[in-house]
């Protein structure tokens, strides 16, 4: 089990080396990302995009393009759906966000005919490597999903467990956050962890231990777990996944934690046919490498 991402890192040294498709690759931190990556050994890439604003950045950068596949488009909504068609025929594993518009990545995800879909919802999963804990942890959803119906939380918890095992946790145990640890019939997502609960409990969802609702004090602090008597909850203060209410509850923590705890994060989209990697403009080198790591390490796994 990887308890942080130098492990994750490293353990990739037994997979083969996946395919990265990357859309409107024209972008310093991106090609910076793919560059080390390449060096690693975790993934190569082809560039979609400008090809001559591409071998620029790379220059710069010292990446020897020789190396690498690029293919020559200029407009940015074409480009993601060439890029995104190498992943759906099958010549590349991952498909990565570049200098584009997240709403036109995510349309040529979404495409009827080259895109990713699979029928399901989307959602994105950050895994989060923090100070204090002995283990990476993995929240779901943060950036995408508004509003989940149990329905939707039900997927994003598979998901999430597909995402949790690639990085080596086994029968990850899943915390259903809400504002309080009692079922609140005024509060529907205390209704709903409850629910999600007793579909674990029935082998609905499987390959994890689900239990809601629950605080996120107690779900990650056992002390919060004695305190407040709840030491007998099958989650306490030991939780691998967290499972967010909505995305306004997510995207807050999320935020906190990444602009007030020295931390290091990856994201990937699931949900989709091959893992996808929609990280933020403002997103560091090594959330990018991070991300790419992640989502090879889901790849090895769909493969298998």
């Amino acid at each position: 089990m990887a308890k942080n991402f130098d492990e994750l890192l490293s353990g990739l040294g037994n997979y083969s080396t996946k395919k990265i498709a990357v859309a409107v690759a024209q972008d310093k931190a991106v090609l910076e990302a793919v560059k080390i990556a390449k060096e690693r050994k975790i993934a190569d890439a082809i560039l979609v995009g400008d090809a001559d604003e591409i071998k620029k950045i790379g220059a710069e950068l010292g990446m020897n393009m020789d190396e690498y596949e690029i293919i020559d488009e200029k407009d940015i909504t074409e480009a993601s759906l060439k890029a995104v068609s190498l992943v759906h025929d099958g010549k590349a594993e991952i498909y990565m966000k570049g200098l584009l518009p997240s709403s036109t990545f995510l349309k040529s995800v979404l495409n009827k005919e080259v895109g990713l879909r699979t029928g399901k919802p989307l959602s994105h999963v950050c895994v989060f490597e923090l100070p204090g804990f002995d283990r990476l942890l993995f929240l779901t959803d943060v950036a995408f999903m508004p509003y989940p119906t149990l329905e939707d939380k039900k997927c994003m918890i598979d998901y999430t467990v597909d995402v949790a095992e690639a990085c080596g946790v086994t029968n990850p145990k899943v915390a259903v956050l809400a504002a309080l640890e009692t079922v609140n019939e005024k509060m529907p997502c205390t209704l709903d962890a409850a629910e999600l609960t007793k579909m674990n409990d029935a082998g609905e969802i499987s390959r994890c231990v689900v239990d809601g609702p629950l605080s996120m004090d107690i779900a990650l602090y056992r002390e919060a777990a004695e305190e407040k008597g709840a030491l007998d909850r099958k989650v306490a203060g030991d939780a691998d996944i967290l499972l967010f209410p909505d995305i306004h509850a997510g995207n807050l923590v999320y935020k906190s934690i990444v602009h007030m705890v020295p931390c290091r994060n990856g994201n990937i989209l699931t949900g989709t046919k091959g893992p996808v990697i929609l990280t933020s403009r403002s997103d560091s080198v090594d959330v990018k490498v991070n991300s790419i790591a992640l989502a090879a390490v889901v790849a090895e796994k769909m493969k298998k």
